[in-house]
């Protein structure tokens, strides 16, 4: 069972990881794909819906409309800092957003007395050394913006939060929950995009059937395996499994778009790699 979650997860994290190829071949600002993705996502997940004939069980969304409204925001949140933190860098913003899983562990260690052994909290550690190589900290090549490590830090409190709450809710679909997470991170995106100028003047048809595959793709069906894992699973396994979607973002840019890839890189992808395969070999050992 756990295998087929884990499964889950790295299907979603596969899918989030070719995000940013998409985005080279589009022209629309970043807000506004952001805001696409809100939008689609939750259509994709209604039709989902009612191609299964599931009736939405509005009693279970109105006992838990709360919840989701803090977690849908928290999740837009995400996005807005996140994006707002790349237009000064995409490196140390990156950086203080993949914090967030580790500040998940910490949390959850303390507070919901979730086991971790020694062994799982040093994977973690080698799977940050990872990030840290995959960035160029140690090459000195990074130059810091505070502006990054705000928006990232804000971007990674959002996401904290989201998975905290996530937990706490009870007793309603997941379809139906996501559905509902997606709608409010909308409503939450889009004063963003209004005063921030970001609705295209000029559309055109690439980018805008590239945003539609965003949307449903990347965000609907991402989504629906994304919190069906994450419930499930420890927050372990989602803080070092998490590392592998940079690890694509870095071989995406090397072999598709041509960026290049230092020995450092390839080092922290190797650290990543081990680190995700020892922290599940030494979970199961529990």
């Amino acid at each position: 069972m756990k295998n087929k979650v884990i499964l889950r997860y790295l299907f979603a994290l596969t899918l989030y990881g070719t995000i940013g190829l998409f985005l080279h071949f589009v022209s629309y600002s970043s807000e506004f794909v952001v805001l696409c993705r809100g939008l689609f996502g939750s259509l994709f997940i209604y039709l989902v819906l009612l191609f299964r004939k599931e009736k939405i069980d509005r009693e279970s969304i109105r006992k838990n409309l709360f919840m989701l409204a803090l977690s849908g925001i928290a999740l837009g949140l995400n996005w807005v800092f996140l994006f707002t933190g790349y237009r000064y860098g995409i490196a140390v913003t990156s950086l203080c957003n993949y914090m967030a899983p580790i500040i998940v562990v910490v949390i959850t260690s303390l507070f919901y007395k979730e086991k971790i052994n020694l062994k799982q909290i040093i994977c973690i550690i080698l799977a940050f050394v990872g990030m840290l190589l995959l960035l160029g900290i140690f090459e000195g090549i990074v130059q810091t913006d505070m502006r990054c490590v705000l928006c990232g830090s804000l971007a990674a409190v959002g996401f904290v939060i989201l998975v905290l709450i996530n937990r706490k809710i009870q007793d309603i679909g997941q379809l139906e929950k996501t559905l509902i997470q997606l709608l409010f991170s909308m409503l939450a995106v889009l004063p963003y995009v209004y005063f921030n100028g970001g609705f295209p003047k000029v559309f055109d048809l690439r980018s805008t059937l590239l945003v539609l595959v965003l949307g449903f793709l990347h965000t609907g069906v991402a989504y629906i395996f994304y919190f069906s894992s994450i419930d499930t699973l420890p927050a372990q396994s989602i803080a070092v499994l998490g590392y592998l979607e940079p690890v694509m973002n870095l071989l995406i840019g090397g072999l598709i778009l041509h960026e290049k890839i230092g020995i450092t890189g390839i080092l922290g992808a190797v650290l990543v790699i081990l680190a995700s395969i020892g922290n599940e070999l030494f979970a199961d050992k529990e």
